[in-house]
Protein backbone atom coordinates (compact mmCIF):
# COMPACT_ATOMS: atom_id res chain seq x y z
CA UNK A 1 0.00 0.00 0.00
CA UNK A 2 1.12 3.53 -0.68
CA UNK A 3 0.25 6.14 1.91
CA UNK A 4 0.76 9.87 1.61
CA UNK A 5 3.18 10.93 4.37
CA UNK A 6 0.83 13.73 5.44
CA UNK A 7 -2.37 11.70 5.07
CA UNK A 8 -4.49 9.95 7.71
CA UNK A 9 -3.00 7.01 9.56
CA UNK A 10 -3.88 3.66 8.00
CA UNK A 11 -5.36 1.01 10.30
CA UNK A 12 -4.46 -2.41 8.83
CA UNK A 13 -5.93 -5.83 9.46
CA UNK A 14 -4.78 -8.15 12.26
CA UNK A 15 -4.16 -11.73 11.14
CA UNK A 16 -2.29 -14.57 12.82
CA UNK A 17 -0.94 -12.45 15.64
CA UNK A 18 0.36 -9.43 13.74
CA UNK A 19 -0.67 -6.42 11.70
CA UNK A 20 -1.42 -7.46 8.13
CA UNK A 21 -1.09 -4.99 5.26
CA UNK A 22 -2.72 -5.57 1.91
CA UNK A 23 -3.13 -3.83 -1.44
CA UNK A 24 -6.73 -2.81 -2.06
CA UNK A 25 -8.41 -0.70 -4.70
CA UNK A 26 -10.28 1.47 -2.22
CA UNK A 27 -10.08 2.84 1.29
CA UNK A 28 -12.64 4.17 3.74
CA UNK A 29 -11.80 7.48 5.39
CA UNK A 30 -12.54 7.57 9.10
CA UNK A 31 -13.72 10.98 10.26
CA UNK A 32 -14.22 12.58 13.64
CA UNK A 33 -18.01 13.13 13.77
CA UNK A 34 -17.60 16.18 15.98
CA UNK A 35 -15.22 18.02 13.66
CA UNK A 36 -15.49 16.31 10.28
CA UNK A 37 -11.71 15.88 10.26
CA UNK A 38 -10.28 12.89 8.38
CA UNK A 39 -8.31 11.08 11.07
CA UNK A 40 -7.66 7.54 9.81
CA UNK A 41 -8.43 5.22 6.93
CA UNK A 42 -8.92 1.51 6.44
CA UNK A 43 -8.56 -0.77 3.42
CA UNK A 44 -11.81 -2.08 1.96
CA UNK A 45 -10.93 -5.76 1.83
CA UNK A 46 -12.60 -8.61 -0.01
CA UNK A 47 -12.58 -12.35 -0.48
CA UNK A 48 -8.79 -12.81 -0.58
CA UNK A 49 -8.14 -11.08 2.71
CA UNK A 50 -11.15 -12.76 4.32
CA UNK A 51 -9.80 -16.15 3.31
CA UNK A 52 -6.43 -15.37 4.94
CA UNK A 53 -8.10 -14.33 8.17
CA UNK A 54 -10.38 -17.38 8.30
CA UNK A 55 -7.46 -19.70 7.49
CA UNK A 56 -5.54 -18.31 10.46
CA UNK A 57 -8.53 -18.78 12.76
CA UNK A 58 -9.13 -22.33 11.54
CA UNK A 59 -5.49 -23.25 12.13
CA UNK A 60 -5.45 -21.75 15.63
CA UNK A 61 -8.80 -23.00 16.91
CA UNK A 62 -7.94 -26.64 17.74
CA UNK A 63 -4.92 -25.70 19.83
CA UNK A 64 -6.83 -22.94 21.61
CA UNK A 65 -9.62 -25.39 22.43
CA UNK A 66 -7.14 -27.96 23.76
CA UNK A 67 -5.59 -25.44 26.16
CA UNK A 68 -8.49 -26.01 28.52
CA UNK A 69 -10.97 -23.68 30.15
CA UNK A 70 -8.76 -22.47 33.03
CA UNK A 71 -5.96 -21.45 30.64
CA UNK A 72 -8.36 -19.62 28.35
CA UNK A 73 -9.87 -17.79 31.31
CA UNK A 74 -6.39 -16.66 32.31
CA UNK A 75 -5.84 -15.33 28.78
CA UNK A 76 -9.10 -13.36 28.85
CA UNK A 77 -8.32 -12.00 32.31
CA UNK A 78 -4.85 -10.91 31.19
CA UNK A 79 -6.37 -9.10 28.20
CA UNK A 80 -8.96 -7.45 30.45
CA UNK A 81 -6.23 -6.23 32.81
CA UNK A 82 -4.20 -4.89 29.89
CA UNK A 83 -7.25 -3.07 28.52
CA UNK A 84 -7.96 -1.58 31.94
CA UNK A 85 -4.39 -0.35 32.11
CA UNK A 86 -4.83 1.53 28.82
CA UNK A 87 -8.40 2.64 29.51
CA UNK A 88 -7.65 6.30 28.86
CA UNK A 89 -6.08 5.56 25.48
CA UNK A 90 -9.02 3.43 24.39
CA UNK A 91 -11.52 6.04 25.57
CA UNK A 92 -9.72 8.62 23.44
CA UNK A 93 -9.97 6.41 20.35
CA UNK A 94 -13.71 5.96 20.92
CA UNK A 95 -14.21 9.69 21.44
CA UNK A 96 -12.36 10.50 18.22
CA UNK A 97 -14.20 8.03 16.00
CA UNK A 98 -17.67 7.82 17.59
CA UNK A 99 -18.12 11.30 19.03
CA UNK A 100 -18.57 9.89 22.55
CA UNK A 101 -18.18 12.25 25.47
CA UNK A 102 -15.69 11.27 28.16
CA UNK A 103 -18.25 9.53 30.36
CA UNK A 104 -19.67 7.40 27.55
CA UNK A 105 -16.23 6.52 26.18
CA UNK A 106 -14.99 5.38 29.57
CA UNK A 107 -18.20 3.41 30.13
CA UNK A 108 -17.69 1.52 26.85
CA UNK A 109 -14.17 0.58 27.90
CA UNK A 110 -15.32 -0.45 31.39
CA UNK A 111 -18.06 -2.64 29.89
CA UNK A 112 -15.48 -4.36 27.68
CA UNK A 113 -13.21 -5.02 30.67
CA UNK A 114 -16.14 -6.47 32.61
CA UNK A 115 -17.17 -8.69 29.70
CA UNK A 116 -13.67 -10.15 29.38
CA UNK A 117 -13.37 -10.75 33.13
CA UNK A 118 -16.83 -12.22 33.59
CA UNK A 119 -17.33 -14.31 30.46
CA UNK A 120 -19.60 -17.32 30.57
CA UNK A 121 -19.01 -20.28 28.25
CA UNK A 122 -20.63 -19.97 24.84
CA UNK A 123 -20.35 -21.81 21.53
CA UNK A 124 -17.09 -22.98 20.02
CA UNK A 125 -15.98 -23.18 16.37
CA UNK A 126 -14.71 -20.50 13.98
CA UNK A 127 -17.00 -17.54 13.57
CA UNK A 128 -17.14 -14.11 12.01
CA UNK A 129 -18.29 -11.09 14.01
CA UNK A 130 -19.59 -7.92 12.34
CA UNK A 131 -19.95 -4.73 14.40
CA UNK A 132 -21.52 -1.35 13.86
CA UNK A 133 -20.24 1.86 15.45
CA UNK A 134 -22.78 2.02 18.27
CA UNK A 135 -20.67 0.36 21.01
CA UNK A 136 -17.50 -0.69 19.17
CA UNK A 137 -15.42 -2.02 22.03
CA UNK A 138 -18.04 -3.22 24.51
CA UNK A 139 -20.10 -5.01 21.86
CA UNK A 140 -16.94 -6.71 20.59
CA UNK A 141 -15.94 -8.00 24.02
CA UNK A 142 -19.46 -9.05 24.97
CA UNK A 143 -19.85 -11.05 21.75
CA UNK A 144 -16.45 -12.73 21.63
CA UNK A 145 -15.72 -13.46 25.28
CA UNK A 146 -18.17 -16.39 25.75
CA UNK A 147 -17.12 -17.94 22.44
CA UNK A 148 -13.43 -17.56 23.27
CA UNK A 149 -14.05 -19.14 26.66
CA UNK A 150 -15.61 -22.12 24.85
CA UNK A 151 -12.55 -22.52 22.62
CA UNK A 152 -13.71 -20.63 19.53
CA UNK A 153 -11.51 -18.56 17.23
CA UNK A 154 -12.85 -15.39 15.65
CA UNK A 155 -12.50 -13.01 12.73
CA UNK A 156 -13.99 -9.63 13.62
CA UNK A 157 -14.99 -7.04 11.05
CA UNK A 158 -15.45 -3.74 12.87
CA UNK A 159 -17.37 -0.83 11.45
CA UNK A 160 -15.11 1.11 9.06
CA UNK A 161 -16.34 4.20 10.92
CA UNK A 162 -14.77 3.01 14.20
CA UNK A 163 -11.94 0.52 13.62
CA UNK A 164 -9.20 1.67 15.96
CA UNK A 165 -10.26 0.49 19.42
CA UNK A 166 -10.94 -3.06 18.22
CA UNK A 167 -7.63 -3.14 16.35
CA UNK A 168 -5.80 -1.88 19.43
CA UNK A 169 -7.39 -4.63 21.52
CA UNK A 170 -6.12 -7.20 19.02
CA UNK A 171 -2.65 -5.71 19.45
CA UNK A 172 -3.01 -6.03 23.21
CA UNK A 173 -3.84 -9.72 22.84
CA UNK A 174 -0.37 -10.27 21.40
CA UNK A 175 1.20 -8.39 24.32
CA UNK A 176 -0.80 -10.64 26.63
CA UNK A 177 0.82 -13.66 24.93
CA UNK A 178 -2.30 -14.99 23.26
CA UNK A 179 -1.75 -17.73 20.66
CA UNK A 180 -1.56 -16.26 17.16
CA UNK A 181 -4.67 -16.70 15.04
CA UNK A 182 -7.24 -16.95 17.83
CA UNK A 183 -8.26 -13.33 17.34
CA UNK A 184 -8.18 -11.83 13.83
CA UNK A 185 -9.47 -8.58 12.35
CA UNK A 186 -10.67 -7.92 8.82
CA UNK A 187 -11.31 -4.38 7.56
CA UNK A 188 -13.94 -3.57 4.98
CA UNK A 189 -17.64 -3.39 4.20
CA UNK A 190 -20.11 -5.74 2.51
CA UNK A 191 -17.47 -7.36 0.28
CA UNK A 192 -15.51 -8.37 3.39
CA UNK A 193 -18.64 -9.89 4.94
CA UNK A 194 -19.33 -11.84 1.75
CA UNK A 195 -15.72 -13.03 1.84
CA UNK A 196 -16.09 -14.32 5.39
CA UNK A 197 -19.11 -16.38 4.39
CA UNK A 198 -17.35 -17.72 1.30
CA UNK A 199 -14.31 -18.71 3.38
CA UNK A 200 -16.28 -21.29 5.36
CA UNK A 201 -16.88 -19.84 8.82
CA UNK A 202 -19.16 -21.88 11.06
CA UNK A 203 -21.46 -18.93 11.74
CA UNK A 204 -21.74 -15.17 11.32
CA UNK A 205 -22.70 -12.96 14.25
CA UNK A 206 -23.75 -9.33 14.03
CA UNK A 207 -23.91 -6.94 16.99
CA UNK A 208 -25.45 -3.50 16.61
CA UNK A 209 -28.52 -1.75 15.28
CA UNK A 210 -31.19 -3.90 13.65
CA UNK A 211 -31.33 -2.07 10.31
CA UNK A 212 -27.74 -2.87 9.40
CA UNK A 213 -28.14 -6.32 10.91
CA UNK A 214 -30.85 -7.12 8.41
CA UNK A 215 -28.44 -6.36 5.57
CA UNK A 216 -25.72 -8.52 7.12
CA UNK A 217 -28.22 -11.31 7.66
CA UNK A 218 -29.21 -11.19 3.99
CA UNK A 219 -25.58 -11.70 2.99
CA UNK A 220 -25.29 -14.68 5.34
CA UNK A 221 -28.56 -16.18 4.09
CA UNK A 222 -27.46 -15.88 0.46
CA UNK A 223 -24.28 -17.77 1.31
CA UNK A 224 -26.00 -20.40 3.43
CA UNK A 225 -24.09 -19.33 6.54
CA UNK A 226 -25.79 -19.65 9.95
CA UNK A 227 -26.50 -16.16 11.30
CA UNK A 228 -27.13 -14.62 14.69
CA UNK A 229 -28.01 -10.99 15.43
CA UNK A 230 -27.41 -9.28 18.78
CA UNK A 231 -29.40 -6.03 18.79
CA UNK A 232 -28.00 -3.31 21.00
Amino acid sequence: MEFAPDGPQAIPMWINGHAFLTVTDAFFTVTNPATGEAIRRVPLCGAGEAAEAVKAAQAAQPGWAMMGLPARRLCLSALADALDGYAGHFAKLLAQECGFDDVRAKADVAAAVAALHGASVGQTGVFGLVLDATRPLAAFAEAVAPALMAGAAVVVKPSPKAPSAVFALCELSARANWPAGVLNLLQGDSAAIEGLCQAGIDRLVYSGQAALGAQVGAIAEAAGTPFEMIVG
